[in-house]
């Protein structure tokens, strides 16, 4: 079996071999949480081109979960590509697993023609996935994969170029997770002969004028090697520290919710309040360490990464702890409503209709009365999403407050650039 040397380890690069189910059940039981398999249960999504690597993925998936769904994208660039994607969803069939063919729409040849294709996948994507209810998008990148993005990156000096893609990172609400890190092209390509399987080969995958095709064909075997496990070692530091500011917060009782946290009467360590404050600041960077170390041992109130650290009561609380609220300073300055969209980098409006010209959304700001607060401090309240028009406060969902017509057709929800953690999808469910 390939890519796992024992049952701690996530990515330990092992050979070539055909992969087992089972080996590749162990990864997906590191990779959660997930939500509970069942008919009425949301789908997990899956991306599939027709390449070996994804229908290696949709033959894996296929044994260790029932709701899924597959979603093929056809950017429309290669006429060639409608017979691979007939190709795959009769592989998809064949395997039990739901699939649509997706179309991305007006991508214009021209420069930076493979990013911006890229970004139009990703979009097409989340927006499928939303579409279906799936928090979960799995996707087919794999150890080659891996090494040529490090390589890449050190190649052009980017930082120290090691921690590669992770396996779990997050594209507005939507998981994005990478189970095939830990496996090799040719290993995936292995597991489909012996699954008696076939697959499509991209022939962009064979142009040298792309710098990913450069790099993997001039890449030695030993350098391979040795990039595979340095990113090993890296990805294993990250998901052991995620995993263990999800088991503080939890532990601890630290509310979050609506853009705001309550980590308790303590402060928590310095990795958990850096990733806290990096989420309540809508930023996508964590503040420093050093920064945050000094913050634990002064216990005093601060204004840190676009957020406020400071002592207060919220929901009905006896005694004061310590609230993390976003910095009104630092807030997005109010813009359209009109179709939705996203606000401070944290907040996403859903409406059922378009709203009319000249709604804006903004923060609620100051001046909401006390018992309409919900138990909660001024401090809080004023930072929490609000839709205005013409300078006149319409509505802050959250609290339920403004006009009932306009409440009844809007929410928003918490969607931070940056959540907590990138393993926990569901941290704010754990959390509120």
């Amino acid at each position: 079996m390939t890519g796992l040397s024992g049952e701690d380890d996530l990515l330990t690069f092992t050979g070539h071999d055909g992969i087992s189910r089972t080996g590749f059940q162990t990864i997906m039981r590191k990779l959660g949480p997930w939500i509970p398999d069942g008919p009425d249960a949301p789908p997990v999504a899956l991306a599939v081109s027709g390449g070996g690597d994804s229908i290696a993925l949709a033959w894996l998936v296929a044994s260790w979960r029932k709701r899924l769904i597959a979603f093929v994208v056809d950017h429309g660039l290669r006429p060639e590509f409608a017979a691979e994607a007939a190709s795959a969803l009769k592989t998809l069939s064949t395997l039990g697993i739901p699939a649509e063919l997706l179309k991305v729409q007006d991508l214009p040849y021209g420069s930076a023609l493979a990013r911006r294709a890229r970004d139009a996948r990703y979009e097409t994507l989340i927006r499928a996935c939303r579409r279906v209810g799936a928090v979960d998008l799995l996707v087919a990148h794999q150890a080659d994969d891996q090494v040529e993005t490090v390589a890449m990156r050190q190649k052009r000096g980017s930082g120290p170029g090691l921690s590669g893609m992770a396996w779990v990172s997050e594209r507005d609400d939507v998981r994005i997770v990478r189970p095939l890190l830990g496996y090799s092209r040719q290993a995936l390509r292995n597991t489909l002969r012996q699954a008696g399987l076939s697959w499509c080969d991209d022939p962009s995958n064979e142009n040298e004028r792309a710098e990913r095709v450069r790099v993997r064909k001039h890449l030695a075997s030993a350098e391979k090697q040795a990039l595979l496990r340095q990113v090993g070692r890296a990805s294993e530091d990250r998901i052991g520290l995620e995993k263990s500011i999800i088991d503080e917060l939890v532990e601890t009782g630290c509310r979050m919710s609506w853009g705001w946290a309550a980590p308790g009467e303590a402060l928590p360590s310095a990795h958990t309040l850096a990733a806290l404050v990096r989420c309540v600041g809508g930023s996508d960077y964590l503040p420093s360490l050093s920064a945050m170390r000094s913050i634990c041992e002064q216990k005093l109130p601060v204004t840190v990464g676009g957020a406020r650290l400071m002592r207060g009561r919220a929901g009905g609380d006896r005694q004061e702890q310590w609230l993390l609220v976003r910095e009104m300073a630092a807030m997005q300055a109010p813009v359209s409503a009109r179709h939705g969209g996203c606000w401070d980098r944290r907040f996403v409006l859903r409406c059922a209709e378009g709203l009319p010209e000249g709604i804006m959304m903004g923060a609620a700001g100051q001046g909401i009365s006390r018992k309409d607060r919900a138990g909660l401090p001024a401090a809080v309240t004023a930072t929490l999403p609000a839709l205005w028009k013409e300078g006149q406060r319409l509505c802050v969902p959250h609290l339920g407050l403004g006009d009932e017509g306009m409440l009844a057709k809007v929410a928003f929800d918490f969607v931070p650039s940056s959540p907590v953690t990138a393993t926990c999808r569901w941290m704010n469910a754990y959390l509120t």
